[in-house]
């Protein structure tokens, strides 16, 4: 009953998980008991949401419910690599020392989400900027110049010939274009909630220039790191290739490796399953590697390896990024407003000469 309730309240946020898995961990290090721990952190959070779910687990785990278990009645606060790494904790007596590696990682985690938040933070800002200046003029000054402009008397420059098409457009139409945005909009958002779809969208935003890139390389970073941390922790490969397919945002790296788990399972070995498959997604140097670390038997370290390489090749591209993307944007708008400017200005030079002559 109490995790259909829960599900009424606002869902639990990244940080506070985080910022949960680090305070447990640093308590139980200092020998403070696990009940004990959750009933300080409980009262410590801010979150109303949060406090419901550890008032929850700690009552669980009050009664006699291993941590792990408890755990698994919230799915959308601790997903199944979170849950797997306690359950192993739990079970060899490594509790402590596998929340000090969670915290690392959903710091990591978290730093790499930064990374890309930051990089597309700049593009974002300039585009909504223009957006929202080009909806203003479309809206408020546009219409105002078919009027203005249908008064002279000299034949039109096609710039502004069809600058007042767009003008006259809005002005006739301008709500239905809205209303139609708008739906437009929430049809897309439906349509991507079909698998199929959403598929074939993922597909399409790997092929992207720069954001496929940054899209591609958080995908390896964390499917490198996870695999790798389930391995060091002492989960089969098998399992942790299904548990680390499940911390994947992106659905054809989920396929991809449900197959190699798959193969795996029937005795194919990782490195040789990806190159067989071809997957365009796993760079060649990532299957190289991967059959590297498989016949050393340092695969959790090559992946770890890895999932640095590629956290520091999305800390390259977000600093790069605006550097990149700044003229092409400067320059589009730039033609934008010069095309606007020069469908304005054209006429009224012209009319200017006309009444000269």
């Amino acid at each position: 009953m109490f995790p259909a309730f829960y599900k009424l309240f606002p869902r639990v946020s990244y940080v506070d998980r985080l910022l949960f898995t680090k305070h447990m961990a640093i308590m139980i290090k200092s020998g403070i008991s696990l009940l004990d721990a959750l009933d300080t952190l409980r009262e410590q959070t801010k979150s109303k949401a949060f406090q419901k779910v550890l008032f929850q687990i700690f009552t669980d785990t009050k009664n006699g419910q291993a941590l792990a278990v408890s755990l698994k009645k919230f799915p959308d606060v601790f997903d199944q690599f979170y849950i797997s790494l306690i359950e192993i904790g739990e079970t060899s007596g490594t509790l402590e020392q596998n929340l000090e590696f969670l915290s690392v990682q959903l710091t990591k985690d978290y730093q790499l989400r930064k990374k890309i938040q930051g990089a597309l933070m700049y593009p974002g800002l300039v585009l909504s900027a223009t957006v929202i200046m080009g909806g203003f003029i479309a809206f408020f000054i546009l219409p105002k110049l078919v009027d203005f402009f249908s008064s002279f008397q000299v034949a039109l420059p096609l710039s502004t010939q069809i600058l007042l098409w767009v003008a006259q457009a809005v002005k006739s139409y301008g709500m239905l274009m809205v209303g139609g945005i708008i739906m437009l909009f929430f049809v897309s958002v439906a349509l991507l909630q079909i698998p199929i779809v959403r598929f074939a969208w993922h597909a399409i935003i790997l092929k992207m220039p720069i954001f496929g890139e940054l899209l591609l390389y958080q995908e390896l970073a964390r499917f490198s790191r996870n695999f790798g941390v389930l391995l060091k922790s002492g989960i089969p490969s098998t399992r942790g290739l299904d548990i680390t397919a499940n911390t994947l945002s992106n659905m054809l790296f989920q396929k991809d490796v449900h197959i190699v788990a798959e193969k795996l399972s029937g005795g194919n070995s990782i490195g040789a399953t990806m190159k067989k498959e071809n997957f365009q997604e796993f760079p060649g140097i990532v299957v190289k590697m991967i059959t590297v670390g498989e016949k050393t038997g340092k695969l959790e370290d090559v992946l770890l390896y890895l999932g640095d390489y590629y956290e520091d090749e999305i800390d390259n591209i977000s600093k790069n990024l605006a550097t990149l993307l700044e003229p092409f944007l400067l320059v589009t708008i730039g033609l934008v407003v010069g095309f606007v400017a020069l469908s304005i200005i054209s006429p009224i030079y012209e009319l200017t000469g006309s009444i000269k002559k």
